[in-house]
């Protein structure tokens, strides 16, 4: 690990690849923890931690138990957990958060960011989407929200104090003012919100005033960052927070995508986390841009450990980076009943079903293998990319055979399918990006097959990678990677992702 400032060079952007959107961030000390949304996904709200801004390692989910997080079956994907804001405070983590699917506003509060998080205090009293905390000089709790409006609170018991009042709506006539954040900084308070839709037209703009609760005028210079318009590598650019660096500069984290393929351009990864420098002119915030590689910073960096290509399912729990939509309960998915083995137990007959088991990890690498062996047992089950329920890919193993299915909107097709002797099988998928051709041409190619005893890959069905982005599907999430059981019981031994380079 480095403890010196890097001469020249540059480090990658995003910081936190794949979907890991509406980044919040918080300093103490010389540690920096985040959070993001995690939508229809349990556990939720993964949690991060970094000592230069740059390289993060995720420490865990704030939302790790049922009595945290309730994600009812019938709630649609993209909906659960939305805009987290993290903020420390008297010698304590606070995180407030919205539960589109049930709940409302709460808040969760921790010593550690690692966790345990407390259970939650419920926020009945305040409306809206995105809630942000700030505490003034004198104690005063203000919890702000999308539209922008703003009330105090209590946070210690989730009582309102007063009624909500109307703060800034950001640039006249933009669309969906949103994620506010409030902070102190010098002589002003700002109040830096997100507009334009969280799609191609995303920005942020920014306003300051004397108090907490305003009145506040407008940057004007706002908005202070978009890419709409623009043919920038990076777009949707949004949903931002304010940090202070190592060596007393400024940043800001968001959320971007990568678009890829001809037009419209989709995006597959989700909304990821980016990193970009900040300048403070006039007492406004002046936004340097968030490009792909970013000039190394003049504070020393930390290097993460690489992330291991292979989980054996060795431990009693799950690492952080498994997730499942809206429950994972220990009865349909354990590591404690096979030594050495993930055992899925079926619900739902497919991953068209909200109920069905699937265990997966976000894909964060736009050319990338995954694999896993699979012992079907009397059941089946696999290998899949999911984006929702109406927007997947799989290929999948039973006593004799192997198929691959694909599911875009309202089709559901088998695509391929081959003899399989009885027992254990390495599934795989690799994901390539398609060479440009002309306007129509999909982002990237996911070729499902499996693996050989000697080895090679053989596979059985390239399918375009267009499918499932959110410009096709829709909603708010990102790919995910991962098994799955359809039917009966049906064991993993190991799972790789591993990045490939980029042709």
């Amino acid at each position: 690990m480095s403890d010196q400032p890097q001469q020249g060079g540059t480090v990658r952007n995003p910081v936190i690849p794949g979907f890991h959107p509406d980044p919040s961030v918080c300093r103490v000390g010389d540690d920096y923890y985040l959070v993001c949304s995690s939508f229809e996904y349990f556990p939720g709200i993964p949690v991060f931690h970094s000592r230069d801004l740059v390289n993060w390692t995720q420490i865990g989910n704030a939302l790790d138990r049922p009595s945290q997080l309730r994600l009812p079956r019938d709630m649609p994907s993209s909906g659960g957990i939305y805009a987290p804001t993290l903020r420390h405070h008297d010698d304590r983590f606070w995180l407030v958060v919205t539960n589109v699917g049930d709940g409302g506003n709460m808040l969760f509060t921790a010593t550690d960011p690692a966790g345990p998080w407390s259970d939650p205090v419920r926020l009945p009293g305040v409306p809206g989407i995105d809630p942000d905390l700030a505490w003034d000089e004198n104690g005063t709790c203000w919890c702000t929200v999308a539209g922008i409006s703003q009330v105090r609170i209590d946070p210690h018991t989730g009582e309102t104090l007063g009624e909500p009042h109307r703060l800034w709506s950001g640039t006249p006539g933009a669309l969906a003012p949103e994620a506010p954040h409030l902070y102190r900084i010098g002589l002003y308070w700002y109040l830096l919100i997100a507009e334009g839709g969280t799609e191609r037209g995303h920005g942020v703009s920014i306003a300051r005033g004397r108090t907490p609760s305003g009145p506040f005028e407008p940057c004007p210079a706002n908005p202070i960052l978009t890419h709409r318009g623009t043919a920038h590598p990076i777009q949707n650019t949004g949903h931002a927070d304010l940090v202070q660096a190592p060596d007393g500069s400024w940043c800001m984290v968001l959320l971007g995508v990568r678009p890829r393929g001809g037009t419209p351009g989709w995006h597959v990864l989700g909304r990821e986390t980016f990193l970009a420098p900040v300048e403070w002119v006039d007492d406004w915030p002046v936004v340097g841009e968030p490009s792909p590689e970013l000039p190394t910073p003049a504070w020393p960096l930390h290097p993460s450990p690489a992330a291991p290509v292979r989980d054996d399912f060795d431990h009693a729990e799950l690492q952080p980076l498994w997730i499942s939509p809206r429950e994972r309960p220990e009865r349909l998915c354990t590591t404690k009943e096979r030594s050495g083995w993930l055992t899925l137990r079926a619900a739902g007959a497919s991953l068209d079903e909200n109920d069905a088991v699937f265990v997966g990890r976000r894909q964060q690498h736009l050319t990338c293998r995954a694999r896993t062996l699979i012992d079907p047992a009397d059941g089946r089950g696999g290998l899949a990319v999911r984006l929702d329920e109406e927007h997947h890919y799989e290929i999948e193993a039973a006593a004799g055979e192997v198929t691959v299915f694909a599911r875009i909107g309202s089709l559901r097709a088998e695509i391929a399918s081959r003899p399989l002797p009885a027992g254990a099988v390495v599934l795989g998928v690799e994901i390539t990006p398609t060479p440009s051709r002309d306007a129509r041409t999909g982002p990237d190619t996911l070729s499902f097959g499996i693996e050989e005893p000697d080895g090679t890959f053989s596979v059985l069905a390239p399918l375009d990678g267009r499918h499932l982005s959110t410009e096709v599907a829709g909603g708010f999430t990102g790919r995910v990677i991962g098994m799955y059981a359809a039917t009966g019981t049906v064991h993993f031994d190991w799972f790789d992702y591993e990045p490939l380079p980029i042709p």
